[in-house]
């Protein structure tokens, strides 16, 4: 990566500037990364879900009415 900083006058880095590419790539990289950490909630979250029916099931757990449910989203 081809960086080039922007200094103040009296040399301490202010900004920084890249090629077009560059930059291109990591907004690619940065989307891939939330939506890998979305699918990460997701799945987390349904593993969740899934462990609550077994619960109410096997009758270790009462549940929820729809309205509650809702209420909670």
């Amino acid at each position: 990566m081809n960086l080039q900083y922007i200094t103040d006058t009296k040399g301490r880095k202010s900004a920084v500037q890249l090629p077009l590419k560059d930059w291109e790539q990591i907004q690619k990289d940065l989307e891939e990364l939330d939506r890998l950490r979305n699918k990460k909630l997701f799945m987390a979250e349904l593993a969740e879900a899934i462990e609550e029916m077994k619960l109410i099931m096997e009758g270790k757990k009462q549940a929820r009415n729809a309205e509650d449910f809702i209420n909670e989203l």
